[in-house]
């Protein structure tokens, strides 16, 4: 689990990610990116308790571990000032099989999405900045679990 301030490089460490997995047959990745918005959007500022972040990533992606058979998980999340385009977060799942990667995969992002200890703010382009609040849709996405 790494949380950082810097751009990661989603093409290496999805390559050096697979390529530890000699007893898995399915990766599964998923890159969350910053998406403009109705309003303009000019950046997204994400902060974080340090400490506190890194505990709360390792404790879902535990829980990952006890419910599907897996063989590596990994989880990178950014935080500080990001502009449309930019990668936030990416989660890698390895298993044997590949219901078990995505299922995993799938998990982790709903809870990171709903529970991890971030918050976001969206400045648009007006000079507006705003902190975003949960929704509904990604709170109903952790029911399935």
């Amino acid at each position: 689990m790494r949380v950082l301030a810097d751009p990661f490089d989603f093409g290496a460490e999805a390559q050096g990610f697979a390529a530890r997995q000699s007893a898995s047959g399915a990766v599964v990745t998923f890159t969350g990116i910053v998406r403009d918005t109705d309003a303009g959007l000019l950046a997204m500022e994400i902060e974080h308790y340090p400490g506190m972040t890194e505990s709360q990533l390792t404790g879902f992606a535990e829980q990952a571990r006890k419910r599907w058979a897996l063989e590596d998980v990994l989880v990178i999340h950014r935080h500080g000032r990001m502009e449309p385009g930019d990668m936030i977060m990416m989660v890698a799942t390895a298993a044997r099989h590949r219901k078990d990667a995505f299922d995993a995969a799938e998990f982790l992002m709903d809870f990171l999405k709903s529970r991890a200890p971030f918050w976001k703010r969206e400045i648009t382009r007006d000079g507006a900045s705003d902190w975003v609040q949960s929704k509904d849709d990604d709170e109903d996405a952790l029911s399935r679990w």
